[in-house]
């Protein structure tokens, strides 16, 4: 009895991981290969690259801000790692060094912009976007690059039941976990996202928070943009187009606010293998691509909905 009180307190708790049980039930009904265990492990490859976005942008929003420049540095990141190698003839471990610290440095210009030009994030991330995908054009000339090894090696398996990507993912949803739960610099999130102004008083320096922040969403980008050359072996121009918005959708279908002070980075988790549920469920049952984007997009709305419609009735 105690089992099934505590499992529905879960569900209740967690609306996404509701969700993704039913998807998960449905599609093993309608697509029976579904289950199997070649495309589990596909789908969280799949889920890889949007769930470390993500992560990321869990940290932005939890705070009250947004970032709609992850994908962009995300190729920019993987296209610098690239040239470095193939170009510049930097050793691939150099090189990936420098293709994570270009999400950093991106992160922290969006930081500063936010935080010390007192600009709205959705204006300076939107600037970011636009110049990172325009470097990321100038480096390659148009062109996918080949990667380095070190970088290939990202896309490749461990063990045949254990999936790089699918290591990292994990990897870095424990690292949010902690940042978010056990350290001052997760808590001053979500004070900030409830209250600047309160965060402020109470001593917390905001504008350098924010740069914390912004610098670990342009980390975790950089990251999924090696995940994502990785698997392609190569970086290309127009790599990770449009992820920003699957890890904005993630972070809010795991049930974080827009208007910040709430999020968790397993909602998050949640929420990305939910995209990639769906979207591989839809591809099984060979329902065309552009319905696909329809499906998407009320299923990210009703998420949203019903997350707020739970919120009101527990008031």
């Amino acid at each position: 009895m105690t089992t099934s009180i505590n499992a529905r307190k879960v569900l209740s708790d967690n609306g996404a991981l509701g969700g993704l049980l039913v998807l998960v039930v449905a599609l093993s009904v309608l697509a029976p290969s579904f289950l199997s265990t070649q495309n589990l492990l596909n789908v969280g490859v799949q889920a890889a690259v949007v769930a470390v976005l993500a992560f990321g942008s869990t940290f932005v929003i939890v705070s009250g801000g947004i970032d709609l420049s992850v994908g962009s540095v995300a190729a920019l990141s993987a296209m610098v790692g690239a040239w470095s190698s193939t170009e510049a003839g930097l050793p691939g471990p150099l090189a990936l060094l420098l293709g994570l610290a270009t999400g950093v440095v991106a992160g922290l210009v969006n930081g500063a912009l936010v935080s010390y030009g007192r600009l709205p994030a959705f204006i300076a991330t939107l600037a970011m976007l636009s110049v990172a995908r325009g470097l990321t054009l100038v480096v390659s000339q148009g062109t996918p690059l080949a990667t380095p090894d070190v970088v290939s090696e990202l896309g490749s398996n461990l063990t045949p039941f254990l999936p790089v990507p699918l290591l990292v993912m994990l990897v870095f949803f424990g690292l949010t976990a902690f940042v978010l739960t056990r350290t001052y610099q997760g808590r001053a999130m979500y004070v900030i996202g409830g209250n600047e102004e309160a965060a402020r008083l109470s001593g917390i320096d905001v504008r350098k928070q924010k740069l914390v922040i912004y610098a670990l969403s342009g980390l975790f980008a950089a990251v999924a943009g090696m995940l994502l050359a990785g698997r392609l072996a190569s970086a290309g121009p127009q790599a990770a187009v449009g992820y920003e918005l699957d890890a904005i959708a993630a972070v809010v279908i795991g049930g974080a606010s827009l208007s910040g002070g709430v999020g968790r980075a397993s909602g998050t988790l949640i929420g990305a293998l939910v995209l990639a549920v769906l979207r591989n469920g839809l591809n099984q049952l060979q329902v065309s691509p552009f319905w696909q984007q329809v499906v998407i997009g009320v299923v990210i709305a009703l998420a949203v909905l019903l997350d707020t419609l739970r919120r009101r009735s527990t008031r």
